[in-house]
């Protein structure tokens, strides 16, 4: 079965994003050279890439046009909008996103049953939520940034039923980023 890969930058607080969805806490470490030949090595095992409408609207605005490392295979990558508002998403001059309206974790299930490599969804914090809740996460890929912003939104909501995970992988970086992957720690079978 194809797993479904969450991958978050993460502020050392554990902030995905500031009060008001800024993402600017990034900027504080300025070399992803070796975050992105990791992220190529990841991506060779991904077919998909899913994302929410707001990351979708952010991403569009940069990808397509973008000359970095990992550029070609993010845009070459299909990927799957999931939004209540959007009809269309377009790629730039790249292969336009599917648009899904309907229940994520359904068609995300469906997905995973299917044949084929990996999903990596990243940023999309409702849908990465959502997700999660529904116990589709296969695998956490947390990249932290040295950087505290004291404030903010959090990947997991405070409602969250205990999460138990099993680190599979820490690999610091000579930025400072820290990444971290997890599997979720499944329930012993009857």
């Amino acid at each position: 079965m194809r797993k479904l890969i969450i991958q978050e930058l993460v502020s050392v607080d554990g902030y995905v994003a500031g009060p008001g969805g800024e993402l600017d806490f990034f900027e504080s470490v300025t070399d992803y050279s070796q975050v992105d030949q990791d992220n190529l090595r990841i991506l060779a095992n991904v077919d998909t890439v899913l994302l929410g409408a707001e990351t979708y609207r952010m991403f569009v605005q940069y990808w397509p046009t973008a000359d970095e490392t990992v550029a070609k295979t993010v845009n070459t990558l299909p990927k799957v909008v999931f939004s209540a508002t959007l009809d269309e998403a377009p790629w730039g001059d790249w292969e336009a996103a599917r648009v899904v309206r309907g229940d994520a974790a359904e068609e995300v299930d469906a997905l995973k049953r299917r044949p084929g490599k990996d999903m990596m969804l990243w940023g999309s914090l409702s849908l990465a939520r959502s997700l999660i809740g529904a116990g589709l996460l296969d695998e956490l890929q947390l990249r932290v940034i040295p950087v505290a912003i004291g404030a903010g939104r959090k990947l997991f909501p405070d409602d969250l039923n205990r999460l138990d995970l099993e680190l599979t992988e820490a690999k610091p970086y000579g930025s400072g980023i820290v990444s971290l992957h997890y599997r979720p720690r499944r329930p012993p079978s009857d």
